[in-house]
Formats: structure tokens, C-alpha cells, sequence
């Protein structure tokens, strides 16, 4: 099993910046790709930014210059830093893991969630 602990959500004015982090523990023998989804309230769950353990991103078009994911290996952390924020960037932000647990195959792991909340 992968645990996760999210943290860094909250109440931001448009305009405003917050950061969210994300640490994953367990039997991890490697991740692969860590990444950042989120589910807009009515809304299906959309990618929002990924990395590779090699440093590799992408993101999505609507955050492209305004968001930047970044990642430590050594602690299994994936960290989002969200700037110039959107009232459209109101969501449930997930964290994601592809990777590899000992003695379990290649495996998709989901966080709980963190609420971020861009109003005035």
C-alpha cells in the first residue's frame, strides 16, 4: 500500500498563489511518475501537471506558465507551486503515483484530495 499525505490547499484570492505538496510512503521500491489531477465541482477529474522521476513534465494548457510542478526522489514528494490563480482553477486536487511497491506490479495510486478554492 501507498500512503500520501496532501497538503497546502485552501482559500486563495484570483491573482493569489498557493502550494500544495504531496509525500508518498509504504513499500515503495520506485515511482515512476508523480503527478497532480483535479476535479472541478460537476466536473470529470483532469490532469493537471506530471513528472517523470527523470525530471520530465507536461502540463495541462490551461496551466501552462502559471503552474509548476517539481519533485524531490529522495522523499517521494511531488510538490505544485500554482500561481496567477483562476477562479476556474477551483477544484479537488488529487495527487497521483505510478509506480512500483515491493513484490506488486506496476501500480496507480490516488490521494485523498485537497480542496483549493479561488474566490474573492
Amino acid at each position: 500500500q501507498v500512503q500520501f499525505v496532501e497538503s497546502g490547499g485552501g482559500l486563495v484570492q484570483p491573482g493569489g498563489s498557493l502550494r500544495l505538496s504531496c509525500a508518498a510512503s509504504g513499500s515503495i521500491s520506485s515511482i515512476y511518475v508523480m503527478g497532480w489531477y483535479r476535479q472541478p465541482p460537476g466536473k470529470q477529474r483532469e490532469l493537471v501537471a506530471r513528472i517523470t522521476s527523470a525530471g520530465n513534465t507536461n502540463y495541462a494548457d490551461s496551466v501552462k506558465g502559471r503552474f509548476t510542478i517539481s519533485r524531490d526522489n529522495a522523499k517521494n514528494t511531488v510538490y505544485l507551486q500554482m500561481n496567477s490563480m483562476k477562479p476556474e482553477d477551483t477544484a479537488v486536487y488529487y495527487c497521483n503515483a505510478i509506480g512500483v511497491l515491493t513484490g506488486v506490479p506496476v501500480g496507480d495510486y490516488w490521494g485523498q484530495g485537497t480542496q483549493v478554492t479561488v474566490s474573492s
